[in-house]
């Protein structure tokens, strides 16, 4: 496979056509990730309440693989869980990494990014969305403990 050939139509549409994410004015915590292999770059905010992710927002400068994964998850993430979003990244990383099998039921879109696999530096603008939440979601749990 070529990398020109990770840019599928469906890849394209998806990023091509994200949901709207305004950043949050009063979020319970933000984070910030950055590929340091082809620079792409995203900001999110996260509310949480009773263990429901209740509103999220991002600043995204990324290629089309990280704009997919981006879009999907600001489409898909208010009303997850967050033992259900850290599943999700967790199964993102092994599909990536391991070869496991993509998310399903309404993160099936995810699937779209399987062909990434073979191209390890696109490994990290693909997860950054996930990895920027899940540093969020850790940073709420350090609140409440605290």
């Amino acid at each position: 496979m070529e990398l020109s050939d990770l840019y599928s139509e469906k890849i394209l549409q998806i990023a091509g056509n994200p949901p709207k994410a305004p950043r949050l004015a009063d979020p319970d915590a933000s984070a910030r990730k950055v590929s340091r292999v082809c620079g792409s770059s995203i900001e999110v905010d996260v509310t949480v309440s009773d263990g429901i992710i209740t509103g999220y927002g991002h600043d995204l400068s990324a290629c089309a693989l990280g704009q997919t994964s981006a879009a999907i998850v600001a489409r898909e993430i208010v009303g997850t869980s967050v033992d259900e979003f850290r599943t999700v990244r967790d199964l993102m990383f092994r599909m990536l990494k391991e070869e496991g099998a993509p998310p399903s039921g309404k993160w099936d879109d995810l699937r779209f990014l399987e062909p990434v696999r073979e191209y390890r530096p696109r490994h990290t603008s693909t997860m950054l969305v996930f990895d920027a939440v899940v540093e969020a979601l850790d940073k709420i749990e350090a609140k409440r403990v605290a």
